[in-house]
């Protein structure tokens, strides 16, 4: 089973679709024990950093997500708040990955909305991706560079596009929006040992 966390933001529904379609069975839950005894774990984000991160303090899960020793992947807002910290409403995240959270300056191409390539590809989740393929991002803020960037996106300047620390994988692009080379990157998550 397939645990996706439900912090009632929108764009929940797509992921669980794109997993369902590759024969994975899903649960949305913010439960505990779901969580705990799930195969993996999807954090799918769509929303605002602060309230976000208030809603995993009231089911307490900021408490038990960094405990967890299964696989779990962050989607876009889901790996921001894996980082230490986000200028999105000032917020404090979860910490997993020792990076923060920055506004790409004001422009007129902010937001980042579209399809870019990726760059210095290293993480087990883009087994069999290469910079040719193109990703679908939406985000106002970017995962800065450091020692768990596992892939790279230039747009303005260069940022995360996906993070890798142990059992902890983020993309700051929407696999599920992706298309096929999206469900590739799933299909590699979903089956990690």
């Amino acid at each position: 089973m397939i645990a996706i966390i439900d912090y009632g933001a929108g764009n929940i529904k797509s992921v669980q679709n794109a997993v369902e379609k590759l024969g994975f069975e899903t649960l949305l839950t913010s439960d505990f024990d779901e969580i705990i005894n799930a195969e993996k774990v999807i954090f799918p984000g769509v929303g605002e950093a602060s309230t976000a991160m208030n809603y995993l303090k009231e089911k307490k899960l900021e408490q038990l997500i960094p405990t967890l020793t299964l696989p779990f992947l962050g989607i876009c807002l889901g790996q921001q708040l894996l980082c230490n910290y986000s200028e999105e409403g000032e917020t404090e995240c979860l910490g997993i990955f020792n990076i923060s959270v920055k506004k790409f300056p004001n422009t007129e191409i902010v937001p980042h909305m579209g399809w870019n390539n990726l760059q210095n590809i290293s993480s087990k989740i883009l087994k069999n991706i290469s910079e040719e393929d193109n990703f679908y991002f939406v985000h106002t803020y970017y995962c800065e560079m450091g020692n768990e960037t596992s892939s790279v996106c230039d747009y303005i300047l260069p940022f995360s596009a996906t993070l890798e620390k142990n059992n902890f994988f983020g993309t700051q692009f929407h696999p599920e929006k992706s298309g096929d080379v999206g469900s590739k990157i799933l299909e590699n998550f979903l089956n990690l040992n």
